[in-house]
């Protein structure tokens, strides 16, 4: 019998569960994969080769491609992993030949507040350390990537600095004329780590470097981590790795990975990770986890290779978009399904009582501190005003021409009367609505949630983009931000102004996708407002280029490519088992 999760914390229901899972051998063969496209990393873990598996499967049709998003979250998640896994878990139980794909988690939130994304309760994506804790290597191979970009630049700064043209000719160099107040990218951790955000480099003499202003983003933020996430192939993946711009030449001209010579040697960090990692749920269903960008700083989807590998091999594939409709959907709509061609059949929106309440105007939850009794009583009152964010979500995901299901994911603290609230918003929004409690259930716990969708993805759908790449950049942040963000308008500062016009005139740049930098706690770019805000302009203060993943990012608000760790992060409570060597405290 699985653990009570009212009683027993993620980690050791995860643990019970890994005494009976699937060796991979097991698994890759119920899915489908032949013994040679499986490249084993221990007895429960695999890599997939790609490229094989395309090469024998690449001509069947493809499953029904369903994505999971969510409203407006409050800073402690709404279960969209944990309903992902028990959507693909509920689908199994129907009998169904379902797969799972979704994002490998970043060392950041997994050592902070937010955890690890393997889901929760009995809908979890296992084995759950090695999930959490680096999984076979890939955003280490993205952090040794994207960080000798920044190798190969100041290096190249310092010689042009030091020496003539007579030596850089002799090594074969032209000179570059780098500007060291325009550099582009920064150097890249793997955890939140906010004193590293702003830093002088270079300090001592001239052979120490050259001396000027740096610091760190999170790895997930790399524009590699991007290109990776939508990439077809290693062909493709290696065109884009040269277009990376890392820095301005004096006179303004981008300097890209392939002018610095270092392109090639980037990408061979990387071809390993870009075959996806096969792991499975508590029940066994089959998941690959590939790429990990966040949503509001990055594209936030799972990869386009991993969801090509499932859809050949699936009749239903279940991936998941970060954080909320209006930036994980949007994203998944406007720049995923654009550069891969796939169009999905449905779209699930995760909403709780606990989110709704808050978007209603109970007392926000904190991080590391107890909940208000507010989120434990009944308040249906709170729970219909916040339906306003699920309506507004809803709107969105209608306005792509996709189905959406409202899944409320049931805590067991939620009331009938609050559930019933919660049925009548969405259903008056013209949305299917199923309860589900897989997080204390399992997959029995999801059957009308997978009924539901499976019935969706039966309607016919008139799928559509929100732009098309002909549209100037300062129209489709427009469109953005009136039809999904509901803003009135856009507000940009002086130097964003004059970046979004010199780039409207480059056709380069404008052929482009736009990438939304905003906070994921609001429709808006203020984290504090809830529900659904009015009367309120977005105001842009940068535009970056990603030429490289195929992106102009347009960054909203103050968030910060480098998050924070918390007074109370979660690495005060994980820990080892010193006669077992098991870890403890993944959450």
């Amino acid at each position: 019998m699985p653990l009570d999760p009212t009683k027993h914390p993620d980690w050791q229901i995860a643990e019970a569960a890994e005494a009976n899972m699937k060796t991979v051998q097991r698994l890759a063969g119920e899915l489908g994969l032949e013994s040679r496209e499986l490249l084993p990393h221990g007895h429960y873990i695999a890599k997939v080769d790609f490229k094989s598996v395309l090469a024998r499967v690449g001509d069947r049709p493809d499953g029904k491609y369903i994505d999971v998003t969510a409203i407006t979250p409050t800073p402690l998640g709404e279960g969209k992993s944990t309903s992902t896994m028990g959507l693909t878990q509920g689908m199994g139980k129907r009998g169904k030949r379902v797969v799972a794909t979704i994002r490998q988690p970043s060392g950041g939130p997994t050592m902070n507040v937010k955890g690890s994304a393997a889901g929760g309760g009995l809908s979890q994506c296992i084995p759950l350390t090695p999930f959490s804790l680096g999984l076979t290597g890939d955003i280490n191979a993205i952090m040794n990537a994207h960080n000798l970009a920044m190798v190969a630049l100041t290096s190249r700064m310092q010689h042009e600095a030091n020496y003539g043209d007579k030596f850089l000719t002799e090594r074969g160099l032209k000179r570059l004329n780098i500007d060291p107040h325009n550099v582009e990218m920064k150097w890249i951790i793997d955890f939140c780590a906010q004193s590293l955000r702003n830093m002088v480099i270079g300090m001592g003499g001239k052979m120490d470097g050259y001396l000027m202003q740096s610091g760190f983003a999170i790895a997930v933020s790399s524009e590699v981590m991007a290109i990776l996430a939508v990439a077809k192939d290693l062909k493709d993946f290696r065109e884009r790795m040269g277009r990376i711009v890392v820095a301005y030449d004096k006179k303004g001209a981008p300097i890209t990975t392939k002018d610095l010579e270092v392109d090639g040697a980037m990408t061979a960090w990387m071809v390993e990770a870009l075959n996806p990692n096969l792991l499975q749920t508590i029940e066994g269903q089959p998941v690959l986890v590939h790429a990990g960008p966040f949503a509001n700083i990055a594209i936030g989807q799972s990869s386009i290779i991993a969801d090509r590998v499932a859809l050949k091999l699936g009749d239903y594939v279940v991936t998941e978009s970060g954080f909320a409709a209006d930036i994980g959907f949007e994203k998944f709509w406007n720049l995923k399904c654009r550069m891969s061609g796939l169009k999905p059949h449905a779209a699930v929106l995760v909403a709780t009582v606990r989110a709704l309440k808050a978007h209603g105007g109970a007392p926000l939850p904190v991080p590391g501190k107890p909940l208000d009794r507010a989120y434990s009583e009944e308040h249906v009152g709170w729970v219909e005003k916040g339906c306003e964010n699920l309506v507004h979500c809803i709107n969105i995901i209608r306005q792509s021409g996709v189905n959406p299901v409202v899944c409320i994911n049931n805590f067991y603290t939620d009331t009938d009367h609050e559930i019933q609230a919660i049925r009548r918003a969405a259903e008056a929004a013209g949305a299917r609505v199923a309860l589900s409690k897989h997080w204390l259930k399992g997959g029995d716990g999801a059957l009308e949630l997978a009924d539901a969708v499976i019935d969706a993805t039966n309607q016919h759908t008139e799928f559509k983009f929100l732009y098309e790449l002909e549209t100037p950049l300062r129209e489709r942040i427009h469109r953005i931000a009136t039809k999904v963000y509901g803003a009135d308008g856009v507000d940009y500062t002086p130097e964003a102004l004059e970046k979004a016009k010199r780039m409207e005139k480059d056709p380069e740049i404008q052929a482009l996708g736009t990438c939304m930098v905003k906070t994921h706690l609001s429709l808006s770019d203020n984290p504090v407002l809830k529900g659904v805000p009015k009367g309120w302009r977005l105001s842009i203060r940068d535009i970056l280029t990603y030429k490289g993943a195929g992106f102009v990012v347009p960054v909203a608000g103050t968030i910060n490519l480098m998050p924070g760790t918390s007074s109370d992060p979660a690495y005060r409570r994980i820990d080892v088992d010193v006669e077992t060597g098991k870890v403890k405290g993944v959450f």
